[in-house]
């Protein structure tokens, strides 16, 4: 059997991690801090916290399609909760080193006051939350199986 794509397993493991994601950013103030990303990412755009759910939702999708499309076959691993958490340490960092500074800078700071979240507290938590999404979204993305056919 020949292991293919199935953008509507990614479509379903997206919505499953990111919810999963959304879940564990809201316990957040039991730690001493807020992790409301739909929230930050409307403050940041200026738009209502709907858009910034739009948007959040959109980013988990999006990136559930490159773990199942991209990541998967340049690595060569199998969709399982390991393949996803080493997955989710890709957006993590993508995160601290370039979004979270280019978001400080939109609401007036500086670059170094959003670099790693401005605090590791924070970056480790948001590293955990990372992992929770793509453990999950390994866990729950499946190929689609193709059957080969053999000719003589």
């Amino acid at each position: 059997m020949k292991k293919e794509f199935s953008l509507q397993s990614a479509l379903i493991a997206g919505i499953i991690a990111t919810a999963a994601m959304t879940i564990f950013t809201y316990m957040a103030p039991l730690m001493g801090f807020e992790m409301n990303i739909p929230k930050m990412l409307a403050n940041t755009m200026g738009v209502p916290i709907i858009v910034g759910w739009i948007v959040h939702i959109m980013i988990g999708e999006i990136l559930a399609i490159n773990f199942a499309a991209v990541f998967l076959n340049a690595t060569g691993k199998v969709s399982d909760i390991k393949s996803g958490a080493a997955f989710g340490l890709l957006p993590w960092f993508i995160a601290q080193v370039m979004v979270m500074p280019m978001m400080s800078i939109m609401n007036g700071d500086s670059y170094i006051d959003g670099f790693f979240s401005g605090s590791i507290m924070i970056a480790m938590a948001s590293l955990v939350g990372h992992l929770i999404y793509g453990g999950v979204l390994g866990g729950v993305y499946k190929f689609k199986l193709e059957k080969t056919t053999v000719t003589t």
